[in-house]
């Protein structure tokens, strides 16, 4: 096979908020700037349940949040609040820290409606990686969006078939939404120099070799790469540049230096991170600590 495949995991990221993990992985730490890859949903959310994601701090990374349906409301210390709806990118940049949640909609509080979507992390560029924090939000109508073979493809960051997004990105990042119908295929020459593929609904062929639906496709670099879906799929393609330098992850904290991590622990463990503006509650730090081991690339 001329592709690696990887199996997600289930993390519960507290409050009963349950995702499908697929990086990083011992074998597979990153692909690009990607080095967190979450899928969540499709799941019902039901009047008087509140899977929220209190509030929680970063360093070093970008989040990058997308959604297929449902709604969220992100929050932050930088003040920012921002409706999350299908189809749009938000993209919060850490820097050198920030603290943010993700709670249900008041406006659906009482309402039954299923939440679908992934959120991404990219580490940040060690030029970046301490950078002022930020929060940009890209409306579903800003997204370009083209026909290619018998697939249309949304170019959600990055360049690709003559198509650019106008997210800003810190990171040399490619993030495609495809959709192939039934019997569609689609050929995705060789876009970034490293290069993953996920079909979020519906299995596909990857080269004739089958690729379940919610499992990973490392794709080889620099080779052209036919997909296939005989009853329909929808998948993302994820890449970019190689990380330029290996990095430490710790719970919510990304960085390339040890102490930096342990510095943003005993921060948030003094509450010196910021607060979100009207969300009292947040997520202690985990009891296990870090230890600093030797970074892994």
């Amino acid at each position: 096979m001329a592709w690696q495949q990887l199996d997600g995991q289930e993390k519960d990221l507290g409050g009963g908020f349950v995702v499908r993990r697929l990086l990083p992985q011992a074998r597979q730490r990153s692909v690009g700037p990607f080095i967190f890859f979450d899928h969540f949903g499709p799941s019902e959310e039901l009047p008087g349940e509140h899977h929220d994601v209190r509030p929680h701090p970063h360093i070093g990374l970008a989040t990058v949040t997308y959604l297929f349906d449902g709604a969220m409301m992100h929050r932050d210390s930088l003040g920012s609040q921002q409706l999350i709806e299908p189809g749009a990118i938000n993209w919060m940049t850490a820097g050198r820290g920030i603290v943010h949640s993700e709670r249900r909609p008041g406006h659906l509080r009482d309402a039954r409606y299923v939440n679908h979507g992934l959120q991404l992390w990219t580490a940040l560029p060690l030029a970046h990686e301490e950078a002022q924090p930020s929060f940009s939000h890209t409306p579903a109508d800003a997204i370009p969006e083209c026909s290619v073979g018998a697939g249309r493809v949304r170019v959600l960051v990055g360049e690709a078939f003559g198509a650019r997004s106008p997210v800003p990105s810190l990171s040399p990042a490619l993030y495609l939404d495809i959709w192939l119908p039934a019997g569609g295929r689609i050929e995705l020459p060789p876009l970034a120099q490293e290069q993953a593929l996920y079909p979020v609904q519906g299995g596909v062929e990857v080269d004739g070799q089958p690729l379940p639906e919610k499992t990973m496709a490392v794709l080889q670099p620099g080779r052209p790469t036919t997909v296939f879906a005989a009853a329909g799929a929808r998948m993302v393609l994820v890449g970019g540049e190689p990380l330029d330098a290996p990095r430490h992850l710790w719970w919510n904290f990304v960085s390339s230096r040890k102490d930096r991590i342990l510095q943003a622990s005993a921060d948030w463990e003094a509450m010196r991170m910021g607060t979100v503006p009207g969300d009292p509650e947040f997520i202690p730090l985990p009891p296990t600590r870090f230890t600093p081991p030797e970074p892994r690339s």
